[in-house]
Protein backbone atom coordinates (compact mmCIF):
# COMPACT_ATOMS: atom_id res chain seq x y z
CA UNK A 1 0.00 0.00 0.00
CA UNK A 2 1.04 3.65 -0.26
CA UNK A 3 1.90 5.98 2.52
CA UNK A 4 0.34 5.44 5.93
CA UNK A 5 -1.18 8.29 7.89
CA UNK A 6 1.47 7.86 10.60
CA UNK A 7 4.63 5.79 10.66
CA UNK A 8 6.78 5.19 13.73
CA UNK A 9 10.20 4.72 12.16
CA UNK A 10 13.07 2.47 13.14
CA UNK A 11 12.13 1.61 16.70
CA UNK A 12 12.85 -1.59 18.59
CA UNK A 13 9.44 -3.23 18.74
CA UNK A 14 8.48 -5.02 21.97
CA UNK A 15 5.07 -6.11 20.77
CA UNK A 16 3.28 -7.29 23.93
CA UNK A 17 3.01 -10.93 22.83
CA UNK A 18 6.15 -11.97 24.68
CA UNK A 19 8.00 -12.47 21.40
CA UNK A 20 11.60 -11.35 21.00
CA UNK A 21 12.08 -7.67 20.28
CA UNK A 22 12.82 -6.69 16.69
CA UNK A 23 13.51 -3.55 14.70
CA UNK A 24 11.11 -2.11 12.16
CA UNK A 25 8.48 0.47 11.30
CA UNK A 26 4.85 0.62 12.44
CA UNK A 27 2.10 1.99 10.19
CA UNK A 28 -1.06 3.57 11.61
CA UNK A 29 -4.24 4.42 9.73
CA UNK A 30 -7.60 5.43 11.16
CA UNK A 31 -6.40 4.74 14.70
CA UNK A 32 -5.47 1.15 13.87
CA UNK A 33 -2.11 -0.56 13.35
CA UNK A 34 -2.03 -1.45 9.65
CA UNK A 35 1.56 -2.61 9.18
CA UNK A 36 4.36 -3.89 11.40
CA UNK A 37 7.95 -4.36 10.32
CA UNK A 38 10.07 -3.47 7.33
CA UNK A 39 10.48 0.03 5.96
CA UNK A 40 7.31 2.05 5.56
CA UNK A 41 6.41 5.51 4.30
CA UNK A 42 4.06 7.86 6.08
CA UNK A 43 2.40 11.22 5.65
CA UNK A 44 3.70 11.89 9.13
CA UNK A 45 6.77 10.10 10.43
CA UNK A 46 8.07 9.84 13.99
CA UNK A 47 11.71 8.88 14.42
CA UNK A 48 12.03 6.10 17.02
CA UNK A 49 15.62 5.09 16.26
CA UNK A 50 17.28 4.06 19.52
CA UNK A 51 13.94 3.79 21.36
CA UNK A 52 11.65 0.90 22.19
CA UNK A 53 8.06 0.86 20.98
CA UNK A 54 5.54 -0.95 23.18
CA UNK A 55 1.77 -1.22 23.42
CA UNK A 56 0.28 1.36 25.78
CA UNK A 57 0.10 0.20 29.38
CA UNK A 58 -3.16 -1.25 30.69
CA UNK A 59 -3.55 -0.45 34.40
CA UNK A 60 -6.33 -2.49 36.01
CA UNK A 61 -6.08 -1.08 39.55
CA UNK A 62 -6.81 2.65 39.79
CA UNK A 63 -9.11 4.92 41.80
CA UNK A 64 -10.05 7.78 39.49
CA UNK A 65 -13.80 7.49 40.26
CA UNK A 66 -13.92 11.07 41.53
CA UNK A 67 -11.03 12.57 39.58
CA UNK A 68 -12.58 11.47 36.28
CA UNK A 69 -15.40 13.92 36.99
CA UNK A 70 -13.14 16.99 36.91
CA UNK A 71 -9.87 15.98 35.23
CA UNK A 72 -9.30 14.85 31.65
CA UNK A 73 -5.60 14.00 31.98
CA UNK A 74 -5.78 11.50 34.86
CA UNK A 75 -2.25 11.78 36.14
CA UNK A 76 -0.16 10.00 37.34
CA UNK A 77 -1.30 7.45 34.75
CA UNK A 78 -1.06 9.94 31.88
CA UNK A 79 2.64 10.70 32.39
CA UNK A 80 3.47 7.01 32.83
CA UNK A 81 2.31 5.71 29.46
CA UNK A 82 -1.06 4.28 30.53
CA UNK A 83 -3.53 4.19 27.62
CA UNK A 84 -6.33 2.12 29.21
CA UNK A 85 -7.30 1.86 32.87
CA UNK A 86 -9.88 0.33 35.19
CA UNK A 87 -11.22 2.18 38.24
CA UNK A 88 -13.77 1.36 40.94
CA UNK A 89 -11.52 -1.10 42.77
CA UNK A 90 -11.56 -2.23 46.42
CA UNK A 91 -15.30 -1.81 46.95
CA UNK A 92 -15.38 2.01 46.87
CA UNK A 93 -16.91 4.26 44.24
CA UNK A 94 -19.48 6.96 43.65
CA UNK A 95 -22.34 5.12 41.97
CA UNK A 96 -25.04 4.29 42.64
CA UNK A 97 -25.50 7.34 44.86
CA UNK A 98 -28.87 8.00 46.49
CA UNK A 99 -29.99 11.64 46.59
CA UNK A 100 -28.20 13.35 49.46
CA UNK A 101 -25.90 10.37 49.95
CA UNK A 102 -22.72 11.98 48.69
CA UNK A 103 -21.31 12.78 52.16
CA UNK A 104 -21.27 9.12 53.15
CA UNK A 105 -19.52 8.12 49.92
CA UNK A 106 -17.04 10.98 50.21
CA UNK A 107 -16.10 9.97 53.76
CA UNK A 108 -15.76 6.38 52.60
CA UNK A 109 -13.45 7.33 49.74
CA UNK A 110 -11.47 9.75 51.92
CA UNK A 111 -10.96 7.14 54.61
CA UNK A 112 -10.09 4.24 52.31
CA UNK A 113 -8.22 5.97 49.51
CA UNK A 114 -6.95 9.17 51.18
CA UNK A 115 -8.46 11.50 48.57
CA UNK A 116 -9.24 14.87 50.19
CA UNK A 117 -12.92 15.25 50.96
CA UNK A 118 -12.76 18.94 50.07
CA UNK A 119 -11.58 18.04 46.56
CA UNK A 120 -14.38 15.50 46.16
CA UNK A 121 -16.99 17.98 47.39
CA UNK A 122 -15.85 20.67 45.01
CA UNK A 123 -14.75 18.62 42.01
CA UNK A 124 -17.56 16.08 41.64
CA UNK A 125 -20.88 17.37 40.20
CA UNK A 126 -23.12 15.68 42.75
CA UNK A 127 -26.61 15.13 41.44
CA UNK A 128 -25.45 14.47 37.88
CA UNK A 129 -26.22 10.78 38.39
CA UNK A 130 -27.94 8.43 40.81
CA UNK A 131 -27.72 4.99 39.19
CA UNK A 132 -24.61 3.31 37.86
CA UNK A 133 -25.83 3.45 34.23
CA UNK A 134 -26.31 7.21 34.71
CA UNK A 135 -22.75 7.48 36.04
CA UNK A 136 -21.46 5.68 32.94
CA UNK A 137 -23.47 8.02 30.73
CA UNK A 138 -21.88 10.99 32.52
CA UNK A 139 -18.39 9.58 31.88
CA UNK A 140 -19.33 8.78 28.29
CA UNK A 141 -19.97 12.46 27.60
CA UNK A 142 -16.38 13.33 28.54
CA UNK A 143 -13.06 12.89 26.75
CA UNK A 144 -9.79 11.85 28.37
CA UNK A 145 -6.12 11.35 27.66
CA UNK A 146 -6.74 7.58 27.82
CA UNK A 147 -9.59 5.07 27.80
CA UNK A 148 -11.27 4.36 31.14
CA UNK A 149 -13.40 1.47 32.38
CA UNK A 150 -15.46 1.52 35.58
CA UNK A 151 -16.49 -1.17 38.06
CA UNK A 152 -19.51 -1.02 40.37
CA UNK A 153 -18.36 -0.99 43.99
CA UNK A 154 -19.86 -3.03 46.82
CA UNK A 155 -19.67 -0.12 49.28
CA UNK A 156 -21.81 2.30 47.27
CA UNK A 157 -24.12 -0.50 46.14
CA UNK A 158 -24.81 -1.65 49.69
CA UNK A 159 -25.38 1.91 50.87
CA UNK A 160 -27.80 2.58 48.02
CA UNK A 161 -29.88 -0.53 48.75
CA UNK A 162 -29.59 -0.87 52.55
CA UNK A 163 -28.92 2.66 53.76
CA UNK A 164 -27.40 2.85 57.23
CA UNK A 165 -27.84 -0.91 57.70
CA UNK A 166 -25.43 -1.39 54.82
CA UNK A 167 -22.98 1.22 56.08
CA UNK A 168 -22.79 -0.50 59.46
CA UNK A 169 -22.31 -3.91 57.88
CA UNK A 170 -25.51 -5.53 59.09
CA UNK A 171 -26.36 -8.78 57.34
CA UNK A 172 -28.24 -8.29 54.09
CA UNK A 173 -31.71 -9.80 53.85
CA UNK A 174 -32.79 -11.98 50.96
CA UNK A 175 -34.62 -8.96 49.53
CA UNK A 176 -31.50 -6.79 49.88
CA UNK A 177 -29.39 -9.36 48.09
CA UNK A 178 -31.90 -9.79 45.28
CA UNK A 179 -32.00 -6.04 44.67
CA UNK A 180 -28.20 -5.74 44.76
CA UNK A 181 -27.90 -8.62 42.31
CA UNK A 182 -30.35 -6.85 40.00
CA UNK A 183 -28.36 -3.61 40.18
CA UNK A 184 -25.07 -5.39 39.46
CA UNK A 185 -26.65 -6.97 36.39
CA UNK A 186 -28.03 -3.58 35.36
CA UNK A 187 -24.58 -2.00 35.74
CA UNK A 188 -22.82 -4.71 33.72
CA UNK A 189 -25.47 -4.56 31.01
CA UNK A 190 -24.85 -0.80 30.81
CA UNK A 191 -21.10 -1.30 30.50
CA UNK A 192 -19.52 -1.85 33.92
CA UNK A 193 -16.37 -3.91 33.42
CA UNK A 194 -16.55 -5.45 36.87
CA UNK A 195 -17.77 -5.53 40.46
CA UNK A 196 -15.42 -4.92 43.40
CA UNK A 197 -15.38 -5.53 47.13
CA UNK A 198 -13.13 -4.98 50.14
CA UNK A 199 -12.92 -7.55 52.94
CA UNK A 200 -10.05 -6.05 54.95
CA UNK A 201 -10.62 -3.96 58.08
CA UNK A 202 -7.73 -1.72 57.02
CA UNK A 203 -10.19 -0.09 54.62
CA UNK A 204 -12.37 2.18 56.77
CA UNK A 205 -14.48 5.27 56.42
CA UNK A 206 -13.41 8.44 58.21
CA UNK A 207 -15.40 7.49 61.30
CA UNK A 208 -13.52 4.20 61.54
CA UNK A 209 -16.29 1.87 60.30
CA UNK A 210 -15.30 -0.83 57.83
CA UNK A 211 -16.27 -0.49 54.17
CA UNK A 212 -19.85 -1.68 53.55
CA UNK A 213 -19.58 -5.31 52.52
CA UNK A 214 -16.41 -6.10 54.48
CA UNK A 215 -18.16 -8.90 56.38
CA UNK A 216 -20.59 -9.96 53.65
CA UNK A 217 -21.69 -13.58 53.73
CA UNK A 218 -20.70 -16.09 51.07
CA UNK A 219 -24.29 -16.03 49.85
CA UNK A 220 -24.28 -12.27 49.37
CA UNK A 221 -21.02 -12.27 47.45
CA UNK A 222 -21.93 -15.25 45.32
CA UNK A 223 -25.26 -13.71 44.38
CA UNK A 224 -23.72 -10.36 43.44
CA UNK A 225 -21.11 -12.02 41.27
CA UNK A 226 -23.92 -14.07 39.77
CA UNK A 227 -25.47 -10.72 38.88
CA UNK A 228 -22.48 -10.10 36.61
CA UNK A 229 -23.08 -13.45 34.95
CA UNK A 230 -26.76 -12.58 34.48
CA UNK A 231 -25.71 -9.71 32.21
CA UNK A 232 -23.10 -11.62 30.23
CA UNK A 233 -20.10 -11.59 32.55
CA UNK A 234 -17.42 -9.25 33.89
CA UNK A 235 -14.56 -9.32 36.44
CA UNK A 236 -14.89 -9.65 40.22
CA UNK A 237 -12.11 -7.71 41.99
CA UNK A 238 -11.45 -8.16 45.71
CA UNK A 239 -9.03 -7.34 48.47
CA UNK A 240 -9.51 -10.19 50.89
CA UNK A 241 -9.27 -10.50 54.65
CA UNK A 242 -5.69 -11.18 55.85
CA UNK A 243 -4.24 -10.45 52.40
CA UNK A 244 -2.21 -7.52 53.76
CA UNK A 245 -1.63 -8.95 57.26
CA UNK A 246 -3.37 -9.73 60.53
CA UNK A 247 -3.97 -6.02 61.30
CA UNK A 248 -4.00 -6.60 65.06
CA UNK A 249 -3.69 -2.84 65.63
CA UNK A 250 -7.06 -2.43 63.92
CA UNK A 251 -8.75 -5.19 65.90
CA UNK A 252 -7.68 -8.15 63.78
CA UNK A 253 -9.14 -9.51 60.55
CA UNK A 254 -12.33 -11.55 60.81
CA UNK A 255 -11.71 -14.26 58.20
CA UNK A 256 -8.56 -16.39 57.78
CA UNK A 257 -6.81 -16.65 54.44
CA UNK A 258 -7.96 -20.22 53.76
CA UNK A 259 -11.58 -19.16 54.20
CA UNK A 260 -11.08 -16.37 51.67
CA UNK A 261 -9.35 -18.53 49.08
CA UNK A 262 -11.98 -21.25 49.33
CA UNK A 263 -14.69 -18.59 49.02
CA UNK A 264 -13.20 -17.12 45.84
CA UNK A 265 -12.74 -20.54 44.28
CA UNK A 266 -16.32 -21.53 45.11
CA UNK A 267 -17.66 -18.29 43.62
CA UNK A 268 -15.63 -18.73 40.45
CA UNK A 269 -16.88 -22.29 40.04
CA UNK A 270 -20.53 -21.46 40.69
CA UNK A 271 -20.66 -18.32 38.55
CA UNK A 272 -18.03 -18.93 35.88
CA UNK A 273 -16.63 -15.43 36.43
CA UNK A 274 -13.05 -14.20 36.46
CA UNK A 275 -11.78 -13.12 39.87
CA UNK A 276 -8.71 -10.99 40.56
CA UNK A 277 -7.57 -10.35 44.13
CA UNK A 278 -4.77 -8.63 46.02
CA UNK A 279 -1.75 -10.84 46.66
CA UNK A 280 1.30 -9.42 48.43
CA UNK A 281 4.03 -10.51 50.80
CA UNK A 282 2.92 -9.27 54.22
CA UNK A 283 4.91 -8.93 57.43
CA UNK A 284 2.73 -11.19 59.57
CA UNK A 285 3.02 -14.25 57.35
CA UNK A 286 5.76 -13.47 54.83
CA UNK A 287 5.58 -16.83 53.04
CA UNK A 288 1.81 -17.15 52.69
CA UNK A 289 1.84 -15.69 49.19
CA UNK A 290 3.43 -18.95 48.08
CA UNK A 291 0.42 -20.86 49.43
CA UNK A 292 -1.87 -18.50 47.53
CA UNK A 293 -0.11 -19.12 44.23
CA UNK A 294 0.02 -22.88 44.80
CA UNK A 295 -3.71 -22.88 45.59
CA UNK A 296 -4.54 -20.87 42.49
CA UNK A 297 -2.42 -23.08 40.26
CA UNK A 298 -4.24 -26.15 41.52
CA UNK A 299 -7.71 -24.61 41.33
CA UNK A 300 -7.25 -23.08 37.88
CA UNK A 301 -6.09 -26.42 36.53
CA UNK A 302 -9.49 -27.72 37.68
CA UNK A 303 -11.43 -24.94 35.96
CA UNK A 304 -11.57 -21.85 38.20
CA UNK A 305 -10.62 -18.41 36.86
CA UNK A 306 -8.53 -16.90 39.64
CA UNK A 307 -6.01 -14.15 38.90
CA UNK A 308 -3.83 -13.11 41.86
CA UNK A 309 -3.03 -9.42 41.40
CA UNK A 310 0.52 -8.56 42.38
CA UNK A 311 2.59 -5.38 42.57
CA UNK A 312 5.79 -4.85 40.63
CA UNK A 313 7.42 -2.94 43.49
CA UNK A 314 6.95 -2.82 47.28
CA UNK A 315 4.02 -0.82 48.59
CA UNK A 316 5.73 2.34 49.83
CA UNK A 317 4.16 4.52 52.53
CA UNK A 318 5.66 7.99 52.21
CA UNK A 319 6.69 10.15 55.14
CA UNK A 320 7.11 13.87 54.65
CA UNK A 321 6.20 17.18 56.25
CA UNK A 322 3.93 17.69 53.23
CA UNK A 323 2.14 14.43 53.87
CA UNK A 324 2.16 12.15 56.93
CA UNK A 325 4.91 11.59 59.47
CA UNK A 326 5.56 10.09 62.89
CA UNK A 327 5.40 13.41 64.78
CA UNK A 328 2.32 14.93 63.18
CA UNK A 329 0.09 14.32 66.21
CA UNK A 330 2.61 15.49 68.83
CA UNK A 331 1.02 18.20 70.93
CA UNK A 332 3.87 20.67 70.41
CA UNK A 333 4.06 19.96 66.68
CA UNK A 334 0.37 20.75 66.26
CA UNK A 335 1.13 24.24 67.59
CA UNK A 336 3.24 24.95 64.47
CA UNK A 337 1.48 22.68 61.95
CA UNK A 338 -0.24 25.70 60.36
CA UNK A 339 3.05 27.34 59.34
CA UNK A 340 4.15 27.35 55.70
CA UNK A 341 6.40 24.41 54.90
CA UNK A 342 9.82 26.08 54.98
CA UNK A 343 8.95 28.04 58.15
CA UNK A 344 7.69 24.89 59.81
CA UNK A 345 10.88 23.01 58.95
CA UNK A 346 12.98 25.86 60.33
CA UNK A 347 10.94 25.98 63.53
CA UNK A 348 11.38 22.23 64.00
CA UNK A 349 15.16 22.62 63.84
CA UNK A 350 15.13 24.84 66.93
CA UNK A 351 16.79 22.67 69.61
CA UNK A 352 14.24 23.52 72.29
CA UNK A 353 11.21 22.77 70.11
CA UNK A 354 12.89 19.65 68.77
CA UNK A 355 13.35 18.33 72.30
CA UNK A 356 9.71 19.10 73.15
CA UNK A 357 8.36 17.36 70.05
CA UNK A 358 10.52 14.27 70.52
CA UNK A 359 9.41 13.93 74.15
CA UNK A 360 5.79 15.00 73.74
CA UNK A 361 2.62 12.94 73.88
CA UNK A 362 0.25 12.47 70.94
CA UNK A 363 -3.29 13.71 70.37
CA UNK A 364 -5.46 11.19 68.56
CA UNK A 365 -6.95 12.35 65.23
CA UNK A 366 -10.54 13.53 65.30
CA UNK A 367 -11.46 10.99 62.62
CA UNK A 368 -10.23 7.50 63.56
CA UNK A 369 -10.46 6.34 59.94
CA UNK A 370 -8.21 9.13 58.68
CA UNK A 371 -4.80 8.19 57.30
CA UNK A 372 -3.39 10.47 60.02
CA UNK A 373 -3.90 7.48 62.30
CA UNK A 374 -0.89 5.88 60.62
CA UNK A 375 1.44 8.11 62.65
CA UNK A 376 1.86 5.29 65.15
CA UNK A 377 2.90 2.82 62.45
CA UNK A 378 5.26 5.36 60.91
CA UNK A 379 6.89 5.90 64.31
CA UNK A 380 7.22 2.19 65.03
CA UNK A 381 8.75 1.49 61.61
CA UNK A 382 11.32 4.31 61.61
CA UNK A 383 14.29 1.93 62.08
CA UNK A 384 13.36 0.19 58.84
CA UNK A 385 12.47 3.29 56.83
CA UNK A 386 14.61 4.46 53.93
CA UNK A 387 15.60 7.76 52.39
CA UNK A 388 14.34 8.41 48.88
CA UNK A 389 17.03 9.55 46.49
CA UNK A 390 16.32 11.95 43.59
CA UNK A 391 15.99 8.86 41.38
CA UNK A 392 14.19 6.27 43.47
CA UNK A 393 15.55 2.76 44.00
CA UNK A 394 12.76 0.56 45.37
CA UNK A 395 15.28 -2.10 46.45
CA UNK A 396 17.52 0.12 48.61
CA UNK A 397 20.65 -0.96 50.39
CA UNK A 398 20.80 -0.96 54.23
CA UNK A 399 22.97 2.17 54.37
CA UNK A 400 19.92 4.16 53.18
CA UNK A 401 17.92 3.14 56.28
CA UNK A 402 17.53 5.30 59.35
CA UNK A 403 19.04 2.52 61.43
CA UNK A 404 22.41 2.76 59.69
CA UNK A 405 22.25 6.51 59.18
CA UNK A 406 21.62 6.95 62.91
CA UNK A 407 24.42 4.57 63.85
CA UNK A 408 26.89 6.48 61.66
CA UNK A 409 25.90 9.76 63.35
CA UNK A 410 25.67 8.43 66.89
CA UNK A 411 21.91 9.11 67.06
CA UNK A 412 18.73 7.23 67.82
CA UNK A 413 16.88 6.30 64.58
CA UNK A 414 13.86 8.38 65.67
CA UNK A 415 16.04 11.48 66.03
CA UNK A 416 17.70 10.78 62.68
CA UNK A 417 14.26 10.55 61.06
CA UNK A 418 13.23 13.81 62.72
CA UNK A 419 16.33 15.61 61.45
CA UNK A 420 15.79 14.34 57.91
CA UNK A 421 12.15 15.39 57.99
CA UNK A 422 12.87 19.04 58.78
CA UNK A 423 16.12 19.40 56.89
CA UNK A 424 16.44 22.24 54.37
CA UNK A 425 13.15 23.45 52.95
CA UNK A 426 11.20 20.53 54.41
CA UNK A 427 10.62 18.66 51.14
CA UNK A 428 12.59 15.52 52.04
CA UNK A 429 10.74 12.24 51.66
CA UNK A 430 11.39 8.85 53.23
CA UNK A 431 9.47 5.64 52.81
CA UNK A 432 8.30 2.67 54.79
CA UNK A 433 8.65 -0.14 52.26
CA UNK A 434 6.01 -2.61 53.36
CA UNK A 435 4.40 -5.41 51.40
CA UNK A 436 6.96 -7.09 49.17
CA UNK A 437 10.08 -5.89 51.01
CA UNK A 438 9.79 -7.97 54.17
CA UNK A 439 13.08 -9.78 53.47
CA UNK A 440 14.85 -6.48 52.67
CA UNK A 441 14.98 -7.49 49.01
CA UNK A 442 12.50 -7.98 46.18
CA UNK A 443 12.99 -11.69 45.58
CA UNK A 444 9.38 -12.39 46.58
CA UNK A 445 8.07 -9.79 44.13
CA UNK A 446 10.31 -11.27 41.43
CA UNK A 447 8.73 -14.68 41.94
CA UNK A 448 5.19 -13.27 42.09
CA UNK A 449 5.69 -11.20 38.95
CA UNK A 450 7.07 -14.10 36.94
CA UNK A 451 4.44 -16.59 38.11
CA UNK A 452 2.22 -17.67 35.18
CA UNK A 453 -1.07 -17.22 37.06
CA UNK A 454 -0.60 -13.62 38.24
CA UNK A 455 -1.50 -10.26 36.74
CA UNK A 456 0.21 -6.93 37.41
CA UNK A 457 -1.57 -4.15 39.29
CA UNK A 458 -2.01 -2.59 42.75
CA UNK A 459 -0.54 0.79 41.76
CA UNK A 460 -3.61 2.61 43.18
CA UNK A 461 -3.19 5.53 40.76
CA UNK A 462 -5.45 8.38 41.77
CA UNK A 463 -5.64 7.30 45.43
CA UNK A 464 -3.61 7.67 48.64
CA UNK A 465 -2.51 10.99 47.24
CA UNK A 466 -0.38 12.02 50.26
CA UNK A 467 0.68 8.54 51.39
CA UNK A 468 1.48 6.33 48.39
CA UNK A 469 2.77 7.25 44.96
CA UNK A 470 2.77 3.91 43.16
CA UNK A 471 0.91 4.96 40.00
CA UNK A 472 4.33 5.13 38.35
CA UNK A 473 4.82 1.38 38.76
CA UNK A 474 4.36 0.66 35.01
CA UNK A 475 7.50 2.76 34.47
CA UNK A 476 9.62 1.63 37.42
CA UNK A 477 9.08 -2.02 36.63
CA UNK A 478 10.94 -1.43 33.37
CA UNK A 479 13.79 0.53 34.93
CA UNK A 480 14.20 -1.79 37.90
CA UNK A 481 13.44 -5.27 36.63
CA UNK A 482 14.62 -5.07 33.04
CA UNK A 483 17.55 -2.63 33.38
CA UNK A 484 18.90 -1.66 36.81
CA UNK A 485 18.39 -4.40 39.37
CA UNK A 486 21.57 -5.19 41.30
CA UNK A 487 20.33 -7.43 44.15
CA UNK A 488 19.19 -10.44 42.15
CA UNK A 489 17.97 -11.70 38.78
CA UNK A 490 16.31 -9.33 36.33
CA UNK A 491 13.20 -10.02 34.24
CA UNK A 492 13.18 -9.91 30.44
CA UNK A 493 11.73 -6.73 28.97
CA UNK A 494 9.47 -8.72 26.66
CA UNK A 495 7.90 -10.54 29.61
CA UNK A 496 7.26 -7.35 31.58
CA UNK A 497 5.65 -5.63 28.60
CA UNK A 498 3.33 -8.56 27.86
CA UNK A 499 2.26 -8.69 31.50
CA UNK A 500 1.41 -4.94 31.59
CA UNK A 501 -0.37 -4.94 28.23
CA UNK A 502 -1.91 -8.02 26.65
CA UNK A 503 -2.43 -10.00 29.83
CA UNK A 504 -4.19 -7.17 31.67
CA UNK A 505 -6.23 -6.24 28.60
CA UNK A 506 -7.46 -9.79 28.08
CA UNK A 507 -8.44 -10.13 31.74
CA UNK A 508 -11.02 -7.40 31.19
CA UNK A 509 -12.08 -8.66 27.77
CA UNK A 510 -10.25 -5.94 25.83
CA UNK A 511 -9.29 -7.91 22.75
CA UNK A 512 -8.67 -4.91 20.49
CA UNK A 513 -5.56 -3.61 22.29
CA UNK A 514 -2.49 -4.72 24.21
CA UNK A 515 -0.29 -5.90 21.33
CA UNK A 516 1.46 -4.38 18.33
CA UNK A 517 -0.18 -6.41 15.60
CA UNK A 518 -2.03 -5.55 12.42
CA UNK A 519 -5.67 -4.79 13.19
CA UNK A 520 -5.11 -3.74 16.80
CA UNK A 521 -5.78 -0.28 18.19
CA UNK A 522 -2.81 2.04 17.89
CA UNK A 523 -2.27 2.47 21.63
CA UNK A 524 1.51 2.83 21.77
CA UNK A 525 4.46 4.12 23.78
CA UNK A 526 7.78 5.21 22.30
CA UNK A 527 10.31 5.08 25.13
CA UNK A 528 13.95 6.10 25.49
CA UNK A 529 14.56 2.98 27.54
CA UNK A 530 18.17 3.75 28.42
CA UNK A 531 17.20 7.11 29.91
CA UNK A 532 13.80 6.22 31.36
CA UNK A 533 13.75 7.59 34.91
CA UNK A 534 11.27 8.03 37.77
CA UNK A 535 12.16 10.63 40.37
CA UNK A 536 11.41 11.25 44.03
CA UNK A 537 7.75 12.15 44.74
CA UNK A 538 7.00 15.85 45.04
CA UNK A 539 3.80 17.56 46.13
CA UNK A 540 1.47 19.51 43.86
CA UNK A 541 -1.47 21.58 45.14
CA UNK A 542 -3.51 20.95 42.00
CA UNK A 543 -6.59 19.14 43.26
CA UNK A 544 -9.92 20.97 43.62
CA UNK A 545 -10.07 23.26 46.67
CA UNK A 546 -6.27 23.37 46.69
CA UNK A 547 -5.88 19.73 47.64
CA UNK A 548 -2.31 18.43 47.74
CA UNK A 549 -1.01 15.23 46.18
CA UNK A 550 2.33 13.54 45.50
CA UNK A 551 3.39 12.97 41.89
CA UNK A 552 6.64 11.53 40.60
CA UNK A 553 8.52 13.24 37.77
CA UNK A 554 9.04 10.85 34.85
CA UNK A 555 11.42 11.27 31.91
CA UNK A 556 11.96 9.01 28.92
CA UNK A 557 8.53 8.81 27.26
CA UNK A 558 9.14 10.22 23.79
CA UNK A 559 5.56 9.67 22.60
CA UNK A 560 2.29 8.09 23.66
CA UNK A 561 -0.54 7.33 21.24
CA UNK A 562 -4.15 6.50 22.12
CA UNK A 563 -6.27 5.17 19.28
CA UNK A 564 -3.73 6.56 16.82
CA UNK A 565 -3.73 10.07 18.32
CA UNK A 566 -0.55 11.36 19.96
CA UNK A 567 -1.30 12.47 23.51
CA UNK A 568 2.26 13.08 24.74
CA UNK A 569 5.41 14.30 22.99
CA UNK A 570 8.82 14.32 24.70
CA UNK A 571 7.17 14.14 28.10
CA UNK A 572 4.69 16.95 27.43
CA UNK A 573 0.93 16.95 27.00
CA UNK A 574 -0.13 17.51 23.38
CA UNK A 575 -3.62 18.57 24.47
CA UNK A 576 -5.30 15.76 22.53
CA UNK A 577 -8.04 13.84 24.33
CA UNK A 578 -8.93 10.73 22.30
CA UNK A 579 -9.74 8.60 25.35
CA UNK A 580 -13.30 7.44 25.90
CA UNK A 581 -15.31 5.29 28.28
CA UNK A 582 -14.77 1.57 27.86
CA UNK A 583 -18.07 -0.28 28.06
CA UNK A 584 -18.21 -3.97 28.84
CA UNK A 585 -18.52 -5.98 25.64
CA UNK A 586 -19.76 -9.25 27.09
Amino acid sequence: MGNHEIVIKGGTIVDGTGADQRSGDIGIDGGVITAVGGTLGGDRELDADGAIVTPGWVDVHTHYDGQAAWDDTLDPSFSNGVTSLVMGNCGVGFAPCPPGGEQTLIELMEGVEDIPGTALHEGVPWGAWETFPEYLDFLDERSYAMDIGAQIAHGSLRYHVMGERGVHNEDATAEDIAEMRRLVAEAVAAGAVGFSTSRTIFHRSLDGTAVPGTYATATELEQLVQGMADAGGAVFEAITSESIGDLVDFGGERFPQKHELDLLADISRSTGQKITFTTVQNRDRPQDWRKVLDFVTEQNAAGTKLYPQVASRPIGLLSSLEGYHAFMRRRSYLEIAHLPLAERAKAMRDPELKARILADDDIEPENPGSMESLYKALLARIPGMYLLAPVVDYEPTPDQSFTEIAAARGLDPVEAAYDHLCEGDGTNVSTMLGAGFVDRNLDAIHDMLTHPETITGLGDAGAHVKLICDGSAPSTQLTHWARDRHAGPKIPLEFLVEKQTRRNARLYGLTDRGTIEVGMRADLNVIDFENLSVGRPATHADLPAGGVRFLQPVTGYLATFVNGVQTRSDGADTGERPGRLIRNRS
